[in-house]
């Protein structure tokens, strides 16, 4: 056992799945705080390696919680999956996944604020088309123009041999792929990074 897992309590190691992928279990043993992860998650049609869920509900009350108002509802869904060579109509595949799974579990409202659809590809090799594809991703949709919020799609793809990560512009989970950098643990972790982004 590293000495990662020998720091994270008990109770929460037990309720998180075990990878045969030493890398992605390394990942997940950053993510496990933030978000609830499963294996071999189904979804659209695809299998996925790693899903990740991270939702946050924000509120503002007036001298009681029974008073509360401008609840806003935010969260993302991490789609992960291993391959040796991706393409860019492999990723061009997921950003459709990603509005399907939008229209299907979205309920727009006044309460939804954003919700995050971020497709991570491990890798092999990165082909200098995919790489380009992704460094230049950007894809929001408005909900009822913005009135029930929106929702964005991200695309991350990593080579761990190679210490190679790319990400869309919003993808700030990706930081939790770069094993090779730390993630620190102040105000500016990687949780402070997602809810900063939900933020914007």
């Amino acid at each position: 056992m590293s000495r990662e897992a020998e720091e994270i309590p008990a109770a929460i190691r037990e309720a998180v799945p075990e990878w045969d992928d030493q890398y992605l279990s390394s990942v997940a043993g950053r993510l496990l705080y933030n978000y609830d992860l499963e294996k071999d998650y189904q979804a659209a049609g695809q299998r996925w390696t790693l899903y990740g869920e991270f939702r946050v509900r924000t509120q503002k009350q007036f001298f009681h919680p029974a008073l509360s108002y401008a609840d806003h509802e935010t969260e993302e869904h991490l789609f992960v999956r291993r391959t040796d060579r991706p393409t860019v109509e492999m990723l061009e595949r997921f950003v459709d996944i990603g509005h399907d799974l939008a229209d299907a579990w979205i309920d727009p409202n006044e309460e939804h604020y954003g919700t995050d659809l971020t497709f991570v590809v491990v890798a092999d090799t990165i082909p200098d088309a995919v790489a380009d594809y992704v460094s230049g991703f950007r894809d929001r949709t408005l909900l009822k123009f913005g009135y029930y919020g929106h929702y964005e799609v991200n695309l991350v793809v990593v080579n761990p041999e190679t210490e190679t990560c790319i990400a869309s512009e919003t993808a700030d989970v990706a930081a939790a792929f770069r094993l090779w950098d730390d993630v620190p643990n102040s105000d500016d972790g990687l949780l402070s990074r997602v809810a900063k982004r939900f933020w914007r």
